[in-house]
């Protein structure tokens, strides 16, 4: 499988940094994220979206309308916790 061109690469981390997102359930490997939002941190250099679900990890997700939803952003803010991450800089799980 070929990357992506470095153009592609900015065009989706442009599209896609910092959206609220939920995996599409028809694909039978996002069936485990369920209906939980999550924001989308950066897309890498293969085009995955990396995903923080508010779970402690980041998952990679091909950065594509057939793999992830956008959800409105209110709907995002509402439904995404911000300090359930692992970017945090002393995350509240390691007190």
């Amino acid at each position: 499988m070929e990357n992506p061109s470095p153009a592609r690469i900015e065009a989706l981390r442009t599209e896609w940094t910092d959206q609220y997102v939920r995996a599409n359930n028809h694909r039978p490997e996002l069936k485990r994220f369920g209906d939980r939002v999550g924001r989308v941190v950066t897309v890498n250099w293969s085009g995955k979206a990396l995903v923080d679900f508010s779970d402690g990890a980041w998952y990679d997700i091909t950065a594509s309308p057939l793999f992830l939803q956008k959800v409105d952003a209110a709907e995002g803010k509402a439904k995404y916790d911000s300090k359930v991450n692992s970017a945090q800089p002393i995350p509240e799980k390691q007190s």
